[in-house]
């Protein structure tokens, strides 16, 4: 089983910059996983944010935060970042953090394996 735990979400204001981490944990965790993000916002349906592959070497992001979202690991650490930045009140949503067991990333939410509990973000305008 793996568990994925992200760190604490924030207030801030438009324009303003956040970053998540995720640590992943678990005695299964040493095989290989791509990890993603996504949010959900009040009455809407959880959505892709980003999603990055084993080796880091592609990731790819809903149209919604390119150029303004990085996803990044470090896989010594067990640990995927979301570097959010020009933030709009729209991005405010519980985001969560997923991993799947295999080395491509996916902007499915099915087809991940194991969830975070979930962080709020929101964003003043």
């Amino acid at each position: 089983q793996v568990q994925l735990v992200e760190s604490e979400g924030e207030l801030v204001q438009a324009g303003g910059s956040l970053r998540l981490s995720c640590v992943a944990s678990g005695r299964t965790f040493s095989s290989y996983y791509a990890m993603g993000w996504f949010r959900q916002a009040p009455g809407k349906e959880r959505e892709f944010v980003a999603a990055i592959g084993w080796l880091s070497s592609s990731a790819y992001y809903a149209d919604s935060v390119k150029g303004r979202f990085t996803i990044s690991r470090d896989n010594a650490k067990n640990t995927v970042y979301l570097q959010m930045n020009s933030l709009k009140p729209e991005d405010t949503a519980v985001y969560y953090c997923a991993a799947r067991r295999a080395l491509s990333s996916s902007s499915y939410l099915k087809e991940y394996d194991y969830w975070g509990q979930g962080t709020q973000v929101t964003v003043s305008s």
